[in-house]
C-alpha cells in the first residue's frame, strides 16, 4: 500500500483518487478551495440551480469505465444519464435554422441537405470520415496511453488532406481547420460556422488549429451528447461519494506549497498553512502553466507562451414562465461576423458585438423552483487578454450583447428575466487557479506538437493529471488523464 497525496479535488483529482483507492492505496486529497469539482461548479439561488462549468457530457464511456472499475456498478445507477435529442439546434445570421439529431450520421446528412442545399450533407460527411481517420490514428496515443517518450510521431497531422493543386502546391504549411472549411466544405458559410463552432467551444482558433481538430465534431456526432440529471455537478457528486466509499481522505482549504523530495523522488508535501503530509507518490492536478508549487516537476511551470487560451463568459438566467414545449436543450446562435469574433477571441481585441452564443435550456425540474419558471445558461468563448474581466461592468456589457444576440435570433428571453448572474474568466481564475481564467485545450496531433500537453509522469513518484496534462482539457480527457496516471502507478 502506497501513501498517495493528490493535489486538487477537481474532476481529474476525484477520478484518480477513486481509482487509486480501489487499487489498495491510502489516498489523501488536498484541495486549496472549500469544495470539490474544480470547473464543474454549481450556483444556487431562490430555487434555481445552474452548472457554472460544462453542461453536457461527451464520451460517457470514460465515466462508465470509472464507475465499473471502482464499484462494479453501471454509471446509470449513480446518475441519471439521458441522450440529448436533438443534439443541437443551430441558428445562422441569414435566418437559416438547423436541427441536428444525436449520434446519427445519416440523420445529420439529411438535416444539412434540408437546411442548406443538396450535397451539403455529403460534403460534411466526407470531412467527418477524415475525422474518423484522425480518431483511429490518435485514440490510443492521445487518449488512452501515456504520452510516449518520443512524441515526434504526434507532431504530424493524420488528417488525410487531398493534394494541393496549382499555386497551392507551393505552400508547405500544414492544413488548418480553416483550410478544411475553405477547400473541402467549399467555404459554405453555414458548414464553416458549424465546423468552426466546435473548435471555438474548445478554445481553438480555426485559423491555426490543425486539421486534426475535425476529430472533435466527429466524436460528438458519432458517440453522442448526454445530459446528467441535476446537471453535470451531479456527476462530481457521484464521483466524490465513490471516493468516500473507498476511504479517500479529503483536506479542503489546504493549499500545497511544495512537493518534498529525497534524491529526486517525492516523499510528501508541505502545506501552505503549515504542516507536512508524508507520501510515497504525489499526483498533481494543478495548472502546470502557473502553479508555483515547487517540486511538482524538475523544470518548474511550463512556458506560458505568448497569450493564454480563451475562457468562457457565462450568463445564468432565472426566468419567469414555463419552458416552452419543444424547446431544444442546446441551441447555438452563430456570430454575425465570424472574422470579427475570431479577432476578438484570439487577437486580443475588444469582445465582439454579436458573438457565437450557446444556449442551454435543460428540461430538468431539479433546476427550477417550479413549472412556472426556467433556468437558462448562455455561454460564449471570449479572449482572456485585452479585456479587464475583473471589472464587473465589462462582464455586464458583454452579457447584454449575448442576450441581444439570442433575442435577434428569435429566442425571446429578455422580458422573462427575474435576475441574472454574469460569470467571467476572472471568476474562473479566482475559483480554480486557471491561467487568466482560460480553459485548457484538448491535445491534438499535428503542428509540431504545439497542441500536446505535459506528460503524466515527469519524474519518479510524481504524476500530472487534469486539463493541462496529457491528454488535455474537457470532462472526458481529464477523466482519461486520471486513468492513465492510475495505470502508471499500478495496484498496491
Amino acid at each position: 500500500m502506497a501513501r498517495i497525496v493528490i493535489i486538487g479535488a477537481g474532476m481529474s483529482g476525484l477520478a484518480a483518487a477513486s481509482r487509486l483507492a480501489t487499487l489498495g492505496h491510502r489516498v489523501t486529497v488536498c484541495e486549496a478551495g472549500g469544495t470539490y469539482g474544480g470547473m464543474v461548479g454549481r450556483y444556487e439561488r431562490d430555487g434555481f440551480a445552474f452548472d457554472t462549468g460544462p453542461g453536457l457530457l461527451t464520451l460517457p464511456a470514460v465515466y462508465r469505465d470509472l464507475a465499473l472499475k471502482t464499484g462494479r456498478e453501471p454509471l446509470e445507477e449513480l446518475v441519471e444519464l439521458t441522450p440529448v435529442d436533438p443534439e443541437s439546434r443551430h441558428l445562422f445570421p441569414d435566418g437559416t435554422g438547423l436541427l441536428l439529431p444525436n449520434a446519427s450520421r445519416g440523420g445529420v446528412i439529411q438535416a444539412l441537405d434540408a437546411a442548406f442545399d443538396p450535397g451539403s450533407g455529403a460534403r460534411w460527411s466526407e470531412v467527418m470520415n477524415h475525422g474518423r481517420t484522425v480518431w483511429e490514428a490518435t485514440r490510443r496515443p492521445l487518449l488512452e496511453e501515456p504520452l510516449p517518450a518520443d512524441p515526434t510521431p504526434l507532431h504530424t497531422d493524420p488528417y488525410p488532406a487531398p493534394p494541393r493543386r496549382g499555386l497551392a502546391r507551393l505552400r508547405r504549411a500544414p492544413w488548418t481547420l480553416a483550410d478544411v472549411a475553405a477547400r473541402e466544405l467549399g467555404g459554405h458559410p453555414g458548414l464553416t460556422a458549424l465546423l468552426h463552432e466546435h473548435a471555438l467551444r474548445f478554445g481553438l482558433d480555426p485559423r491555426t488549429a490543425p486539421a486534426s481538430a475535425t476529430v472533435l465534431p466527429y466524436m460528438e456526432q458519432s458517440f453522442g451528447v448526454w445530459y446528467v440529471g441535476g446537471g453535470i455537478r451531479a456527476l462530481a457528486d457521484a464521483v466524490y461519494r465513490r471516493c468516500e466509499q473507498r476511504g479517500v481522505a479529503f483536506r479542503f482549504e489546504s493549499p500545497v506549497e511544495e512537493v518534498l523530495l529525497d534524491g529526486g523522488r517525492a516523499v510528501g508535501v508541505r502545506l501552505a498553512k503549515g504542516g507536512e503530509l508524508p507520501a510515497d507518490v504525489v499526483v498533481s492536478a494543478a495548472d502546470t502553466r502557473t502553479s508555483r508549487i515547487t517540486g511538482i516537476t524538475d523544470t518548474g511551470p511550463q512556458p506560458l507562451g505568448e497569450a493564454p487560451p480563451p475562457g468562457r463568459l457565462c450568463v445564468l438566467l432565472a426566468l419567469r414562465g414555463a419552458r416552452p414545449a419543444g424547446t431544444a436543450h442546446r441551441t447555438v446562435v452563430h456570430a454575425t461576423d465570424p472574422a470579427a469574433e475570431a479577432a476578438a477571441v484570439f487577437d486580443g481585441l475588444p469582445p465582439a458585438d454579436r458573438p457565437t452564443v450557446q444556449v442551454l435550456r435543460p428540461d430538468d425540474p431539479s433546476l427550477r423552483p417550479d413549472g412556472a419558471h426556467e433556468s437558462v445558461v448562455l455561454t460564449a468563448t471570449v479572449g482572456t487578454t485585452g479585456t479587464d474581466w475583473s471589472d464587473p461592468a465589462v462582464g455586464e456589457r458583454c452579457a447584454d450583447r449575448m442576450v441581444a444576440a439570442v433575442e435577434a435570433a428569435g429566442i425571446p428571453l429578455r422580458d422573462r428575466i427575474l435576475w441574472r448572474v454574469v460569470r467571467t474568466p476572472a471568476d474562473t481564475e479566482r475559483e480554480t487557479g486557471a491561467w487568466r481564467g482560460s480553459v485548457p485545450r484538448p491535445a491534438l496531433a499535428g503542428l509540431h506538437g504545439g497542441y500536446l500537453q505535459a506528460a503524466n509522469e515527469p519524474a519518479p513518484g510524481r504524476y500530472l493529471i487534469g486539463g493541462t496534462a496529457h491528454p488535455g482539457g474537457g470532462l472526458a480527457r481529464v477523466g482519461m488523464s486520471a486513468c492513465v496516471a492510475a495505470n502508471l502507478i499500478g495496484p498496491a
